[in-house]
């Protein structure tokens, strides 16, 4: 009896040590990685467009388990585009990096313009843009002719693969479009405001005096530059339709605040209230920003470009 019982107290401790053993905290926890920022969000499908960017750079510290929209805003000169980003750069959680690709180095083929791309979504990309808070939707704006077009195939099978969501921003009416592109062309070179160009400006004293030149318009090339615009217009949405996208107007946004409301919810940010310091340039009637306004009238009129000649951005 007395040995059965030293082997039973023998095996109950071998037990219990063996046990214990599997226990034993480890010396170090392995750093959080993106996949478990992912698995804490709500359902695998909210997560397709979502990212965790892990900038070098700087640490994201407690926003690193916030996800992050990837966007990217297709647009063309003089289509109030800046207006637009400034108005997204004034909600907390968005950041929009500016015209990226205004510089030619950055666009000078398919690899660099990718290796631009990976710099802004990886939150390397340091502009004016960056916010205090943590970002939750992150872009940039991208004009039609600065390499969009010429590479989009390459480009869109990015954004499919990286879940970059596309705004593609138009102007309706395309002949105070060209006003705009004509008169910005002009103080590139005269420098209006005191030796200076200004494409945007932000007083009425300014936009004033860039509003009192008045371009000359080649009338005999206006219809073929109109629907030149319209066909490069028509040929973007055709281009990026397979991304995840939405097409808005100009003047769509200026007279509709629901508008804005839509952008936020596609950017998955929560809608707020956005503002711009920017002044608008042209608001008088087109007659008066024209300077051979006669000749441009009865060039479109009886044309499908007609209702340009009285059409305002504002509804009244």
């Amino acid at each position: 009896m007395l040995i059965f019982a030293m082997l039973c107290g023998i095996y109950i401790c071998f037990i219990c040590f063996k046990q214990s053993s599997t226990h034993v905290k480890p010396k170090y926890v392995l750093p959080r990685q993106e996949s478990s920022c992912q698995m804490s969000d709500a359902g695998l499908h909210e997560n397709v467009h979502r990212h965790y960017p892990q900038p070098t750079t700087y640490s994201r510290k407690e926003c690193s388990c916030t996800p992050v929209h990837f966007f990217a805003i297709l647009s063309m000169q003089r289509s109030g585009s800046g207006w637009f980003e400034t108005l997204l750069n004034s909600h907390p959680n968005i950041s929009s990096n500016g015209e990226v690709f205004s510089v030619k180095e950055r666009r000078h083929n398919i690899s660099t313009i990718l290796q631009t791309l990976d710099k802004v979504y990886s939150m390397e990309w340091l502009s004016s843009a960056a916010k205090n808070d943590c970002s939750a939707a992150i872009g940039l704006k991208w004009m039609l002719n600065q390499g969009a077009m010429e590479y989009n195939r390459e480009i869109v099978k990015y954004f499919i693969r990286r879940g970059v969501s596309v705004i593609l921003l138009f102007r309706r009416n395309l002949l105070r479009r060209l006003i705009s592109v004509l008169a910005n062309a002009y103080d590139r070179e005269a420098k209006l405001l005191n030796g200076t160009h200004k494409s945007h400006v932000h007083s009425k004293q300014e936009a004033e005096l860039l509003a009192a030149y008045k371009p000359v318009i080649n009338a005999t090339f206006l219809i073929a530059n109109l629907n030149r615009i319209e066909e490069v217009t028509r040929d973007a949405v055709d281009f990026f339709k397979s991304t995840q996208h939405i097409v808005l107007y100009y003047e769509d946004l200026i007279n509709d605040q629901r508008k804005m409301v839509e952008v936020q919810e596609f950017l998955k940010v929560p809608p707020r209230q956005l503002k711009s310091q920017q002044v608008k340039i042209h608001t008088r009637p087109l007659s008066d920003h024209v300077q051979n306004w006669n000749e441009v009238y009865k060039k479109l009129k009886g044309t499908k470009y007609e209702i340009f000649l009285n059409e305002s951005d504002y509804d009244h």
